[in-house]
């Protein structure tokens, strides 16, 4: 096996080997606005896609896919599979191999979804496996239909079905019941304890790569998609820390054989076959992991790599940085998730708080796509969009902060159609429980200011007309206690300036959720959009206070910032 191996690296690492995959590089231009979606997207709100009732129907997938043309989505990623296939696959276990309608065994699959919301998912599944149809081959027909690429993407080690009952977890592959098949969970923390979360398949094994080629040789050569993506992002856990060379090499071998098939696929439809990695941006973190990134991406084995972090939107992802480290031969994606950051939306009313969306906070969408397209992404994906459509599948329309604009995804084509438009910046946090260094870029915040102390952070931005009404807020936000030590902000360089505005509102709300948590106060400092660099801006926050004699006056008069955020809005 080992001969192999290596000699399928040497092959992908050889010059004449490399000029012939890249002499048929695609063009990926056409693919500006990226719908991420797994098996759940279709599944999770049925009064949405059918509102009439009764079983569920063709008429769900079409009524989907035409809304995601409506919205000028372009590409649509479909995720078919957890360790299992989600769609009737023939070459590796279903999930729905051994359910029968209602089986309480399945309602616990995933405890952050009631039992009851489980059961409806796999029920509306069971719908249409009964009626002979194959939603996964539906949904790429309708996509066809309306001139909407159709790509797979492969999710490498799918968290669902990890936490309750994990190892026996009816929605797991027979495969991670065999402990050698499993890595170990190896804290990502030091002095973290073992994380079922990245417990995972242990792509070291041989048997586990070969039941992954099973699955994705068939979703590429049985179903007319027009791409493949392997995701490493859901979860970052393929093989143990500080694999050996050896384990990497049989990795690059593997993508390898993939990207084979993927140009066999090409030369039996006569058409592009697109092939990428999804993936966190911490390239040296993978490498250790077995992923090694720059050497697939210079032996020509891939045509995109979309980075971003786990489950939190990367507002600081160097791009471009990642374009000089790897090359102009292959298109990188500028992704939004599905949370802005770690802070909270508040309503005093109703007593109960968000976590902000920017598939719900328009602002913040059109703010993450600046920031991405203004660094070069050659295009927008949108991942997991539709988890906003509700709370859940069975309590339809009670939760109205939790439904998507799927309008805004026409605003984000492009970025001259940015500018102008008011916008929510923001910056990366810890997000508990779903934070995930090394892979997640580092967070900014939260951060502490002693006396007389200076943080400078950086966030890329797109300029702005100057007539167009608005202006640039900087919100610091804080814990709040009293005698607070009064805070300079500079932009870009500016003389700095303590004229601020002290409030508790969010700079945008997330619909009637307006404030921040009780615990956060912030302070509003205006500047004008003129001040705004096309790309990389700066801004620097200044403790005023000068008491810091004694470690006494040092805890007293220093700031925890929680975050810095910016809103480009109507001049008011």
């Amino acid at each position: 096996m080992l001969a192999k191996v290596v000699g399928k690296v040497s092959q992908a690492l050889d010059p004449i080997y490399r000029r012939r995959i890249m002499s048929s590089t695609t063009d990926l231009s056409a693919h500006q606005v990226i719908y991420n979606g797994d098996w759940g997207a279709i599944f999770w709100s049925p009064m949405l896609w059918q509102p009439e009732g009764g079983p569920y129907s063709t008429k769900a997938i079409q009524r989907f896919v035409e809304l995601l043309s409506q919205s000028e989505v372009d590409t649509f990623a479909i995720s078919p599979n957890t360790q299992v296939a989600w769609y009737p696959s023939k070459a590796v276990p279903t999930v729905l191999d051994h359910y029968t309608r209602g089986d309480p065994r399945w309602g616990h699959w995933f405890r952050s979804h009631p039992p009851e919301t489980n059961l409806a998912m796999m029920d509306r599944y069971l719908d249409l496996a009964e009626a002979g149809v194959d939603w996964l081959a539906e949904a790429i027909q309708a996509c066809r239909q309306r001139e909407i690429a159709p790509w797979i993407s492969i999710r490498t080690n799918d968290p669902h079905g990890y936490l309750e009952k994990w190892v026996d977890n009816p929605i797991n592959c027979p495969l991670f019941k065999d402990p050698k098949n499993r890595l170990r969970g190896t804290p990502l923390r030091p002095g973290r304890h073992a994380d079922v979360l990245w417990v995972g398949l242990n792509y070291e094994r041989e048997v586990v790569r070969d039941y992954f080629f099973s699955m994705i040789h068939e979703v590429v050569m049985e179903y007319d998609a027009e791409g493949l993506e392997l995701d490493f992002l859901r979860t970052p856990a393929i093989c143990e820390p500080n694999a050996s060379q050896e384990t990497i090499d049989a990795i690059t071998a593997w993508i390898a054989d993939i990207r084979d098939l993927t140009q066999e696929r090409a030369m039996q439809t006569g058409r592009a076959y697109p092939f990428g990695l999804r993936i966190p941006a911490a390239l040296g973190a993978l490498r250790s992991i077995g992923l090694d990134v720059r050497a697939i991406v210079n032996a020509g084995l891939v045509d995109f790599i979309s980075p971003s972090n786990y489950m939190q939107t990367a507002w600081n992802l160097p791009l471009d940085q990642l374009r000089r480290e790897l090359g102009s031969d292959i298109a990188i994606f500028g992704n939004v998730e599905h949370g802005v950051n770690g802070l909270d939306a508040y309503s005093p009313e109703q007593g109960t708080t968000e976590p902000r969306c920017p598939y719900v906070m328009t602002e913040a969408l059109l703010g993450a796509v600046a920031g991405k397209r203004v660094l070069g992404a050659d295009g927008i994906v949108l991942y997991n969009y539709y988890a906003a459509d509700e709370d859940n599948g069975q309590r339809i329309c009670t939760r109205q902060n939790m439904r998507a604009d799927y309008s805004a995804i026409r605003a984000i084509g492009d970025l001259e159609g940015l500018r102008g438009k008011p916008k929510q910046y923001a910056f990366t946090t810890i997000l508990a429980p779903v934070w995930n260094p090394p892979f997640d870029t580092p967070d900014s915040f939260p951060d502490i200011l002693e006396p007389d102390w200076r943080r400078a952070y950086r966030l890329p931005m797109c300029a702005e007309p100057s007539d167009c009404g608005l202006q640039l807020v900087i919100q610091i936000v804080v814990d709040r206690r009293e005698n607070l030590p009064g805070l300079g902000v500079s932009f870009n360089d500016s003389w700095p300036t303590i004229e601020a505005q002290a409030t508790d509102e969010l700079l945008f709300p997330q619909l009637d959720h307006r404030f921040h948590v009780p615990e956060y106060t912030a302070f509003n400092y205006v500047f004008e959009v003129e001040k705004i660099a096309e790309g990389w801006n700066e801004i620097s926050v200044y403790n005023g206070s000068h008491q810091s004699e004694t470690a006494e006056d040092r805890c007293r008069n220093s700031v925890v910032i929680r975050s810095v955020e910016l809103a480009i809005r109507q001049d008011w």
